[in-house]
Formats: C-alpha cells, sequence, structure tokens
C-alpha cells in the first residue's frame, strides 16, 4: 500500500469526526470532542502543527557521504528509529466502531515491535483496556510500554499488576489526562500528583517510568526529583487545556533544563520526518505520534502501520543526509533556525 490509499481507506471505515486529513493538522476537526479535536476552540492542536512548521533547517552537503544510522538505544533495547506511537484512549468513541480499544491495541502493539520502533497502549475506565493492553504487549515479549492515568493510588497499584505481568519494557503515566473528563469527581480522588506522591508511584512501580504531560522547566524538574527515567513534553494533544504554548515552544528549555538525566521524548502535531529531526536538535531523546497512527491502523491494519513507519523513517534519514548527520548524536541545534 501507499500513504495515500490508506487514507482513502481509512476515510471509509473512521467515523463521523476525524477526516483522515492528508496532513493531521487539527484544523478539520478542530474542537470535536468526541472525536481527535482539541479543548475548547481547538487552537492548541493546531499550534502544535504550525510550531513544528516555523522551525527552518539548515542544509549542509559539505560532508563525508557516507550511511546514516536512524537508530536509537533506549530502555536497554535498540531501536530502527526514534519514534514511538502514542497511546490513544476508547477509539471507537472517537474514531467510530471498526475496532474496539482491545482490538487496536493488539494490532497497534504487535506491527510496531515487528518493524522496529514501541507502541504505548492506553487506559480507560473499562480495566479490560489495560488488561488487553498488557496482554498484547506481553505476547511481543515486552516489547511495548503501558499508560496507567493518573487515578488514586490504590487504583493505581491495581493497573501496575497488568504491567508486571506484561514484561513492559517501562510504564508511563499520562498526569496531563487530570483534565480529562472520565478523572473528574471520582470517589477516592483521581487528578494531579504532588512530587511525594509521584515518588510513591514510580517507586511502586518497579520499571523505568516516563512521566508524560510535561509543559515547563518546574515540571520537568519535579519529574526528575520524583525519580522519573524519562519525560515526554506533551500538552495531551491540546484535549485537556485550551490556550496551551505548544511543545515545540517549550522543549528546547526543558531539555537544557534536565540535561542527560532523564531521557526527553516530545509529542504533539510531529508529523513528518522533518519535524521528528527538528525535535532531536532541540534535545529530544525520541517522539511521540498518536493520531496519525490511528488513521494508518484504520486504513491498512498492519501494513497500513508499516506504511507509515516505513515513511516517516525514510523521511528523517533523507533530511539526516541534508543536513550532515549521520547517526542521531550527530543531530544538532545548529542544524536548524529556531524563530522565536
Amino acid at each position: 500500500m501507499i500513504y495515500n490509499e490508506i487514507l482513502e481507506k481509512a476515510r471509509t471505515c473512521i467515523g463521523d469526526y476525524c477526516k483522515a486529513c492528508n496532513e493531521c493538522n487539527g484544523r478539520a476537526c478542530k474542537n470535536k470532542i468526541p472525536g481527535p479535536g482539541a479543548k475548547g476552540v481547538g487552537d492548541v492542536a493546531i499550534r502544535n502543527y504550525d510550531k513544528w512548521k516555523e522551525i527552518r533547517i539548515n542544509m549542509d552537503t559539505l560532508v563525508e557521504n557516507k550511511e546514516v544510522d536512524t537508530s536509537v538505544q533506549l530502555f536497554n533495547q535498540k531501536f530502527k528509529y526514534p519514534i514511538f506511537a502514542g497511546p490513544v484512549g476508547a477509539v471507537n468513541l472517537h474514531y467510530g466502531d471498526k475496532y474496539d480499544d482491545m482490538q487496536y491495541n493488539d494490532i497497534l502493539v504487535s506491527s510496531c515491535a515487528k518493524h522496529g520502533i514501541l507502541a504505548f497502549t492506553g487506559d480507560g475506565t473499562n480495566p479490560e483496556v489495560i488488561k488487553a493492553g498488557a496482554e498484547a504487549i506481553k505476547k511481543e515479549n515486552g516489547m511495548g510500554i503501558l499508560t496507567i492515568k493518573p487515578w488514586n493510588y490504590e487504583t493505581i497499584l491495581e493497573k501496575m499488576k497488568y504491567v508486571k505481568q506484561s514484561n513492559a519494557i517501562a510504564v508511563a503515566m499520562d498526569i496531563d489526562a487530570a483534565g480529562l473528563p472520565i478523572l473528574k469527581n471520582m470517589t477516592p480522588p483521581a487528578g494531579s500528583k504532588s512530587v511525594e506522591q509521584l515518588k510513591q508511584i514510580i517507586e511502586a512501580s518497579d520499571k523505568p517510568f516516563i512521566v508524560k504531560g510535561i509543559m515547563t522547566v518546574q515540571g520537568a524538574l519535579k519529574a526528575k526529583q520524583a525519580g522519573a527515567s524519562a519525560i515526554v513534553v506533551s500538552n495531551h494533544g491540546g484535549r485537556v487545556l485550551d490556550q496551551c504554548l505548544s511543545t515545540a515552544e517549550v522543549l528546547k528549555d526543558i531539555a537544557f533544563a534536565v540535561g542527560n538525566d532523564v531521557k526527553i521524548f516530545v509529542d504533539g502535531g510531529i508529523r513528518s520526518g522533518g519535524d521528528i529531526f527538528k525535535a532531536l536538535a532541540m534535545g529530544a531523546d525520541g517522539v511521540l505520534i498518536a493520531r496519525p497512527f490511528v488513521t494508518a491502523l484504520y486504513g491498512g491494519a498492519e501494513e497500513g502501520i508499516q506504511t507509515y513507519i516505513d515513511k516517516i523513517g525514510n523521511e528523517l534519514k533523507e533530511t539526516m543526509e541534508m543536513c550532515g548527520a549521520h547517526s542521531l548524536d550527530e543531530i544538532n541545534g545548529d542544524m536548524i533556525l529556531i524563530p522565536w
């Protein structure tokens, strides 16, 4: 399959909200929730996309002509690309009824593992969602990352059992999900965590712990203080708070403040290999991409996932070739121009 064929097929089965656009920029869905849109007026998902495009790439081909290596070593594993499929929940609500969360995660985890990258799986009020994600990751010998929402501590401990059963290489918590309706008014209370509460959760996980939803230097330093192995610079795709800055606007300062002690990932509007290159040049160790993986899966299942991975992976490789970076370690801030 070619990518345009995947999009055309996705449009026949992805529901009423997502338009499976040629490039997912947040404009067609804007503030459609249910659906893939952002909160409020819907400007944050759009801003995420636009700000990556404002950053320009400095081309330089007066370099040695040799093979480019796009691989990355993370969590004691080597991956073909520094790309992760981000967690998505309630797919049948937001993207139509072709798949439920269990079916979606099963296809996503196996397809990503087979083609050299990792998938994050989602979480929800239905306990079968995280259970199915754990089973999908276990089938792939732990090649996946379970995401747990910031429930109360007792619920988190229950869900940690599935994490351990899956043998997942890491576990994540999308702290910014505190802004989602499913966590409102729960008893016991769910939502934001103090540094001490997060530290307690991390200590109970017994695995590398990724804190997703960091948008400030202060937040990054607090996650580091709590013992996080990695953070994801993320505003939840604009779905939890209107009028946020984009992830591109805050990444560089966060990466500088955190240093090399914590791995740094970023998501939000990253749609091409060029965008991935920019994120790495700003200090990220890898990127998460969510909505386009949904489109790829709905449009072609495993073949759609493979096609999409190949597409953005090749774009990253070509960008590196044209900028004189032969490995990810050679990508640096001089290779991009940030206009702010």
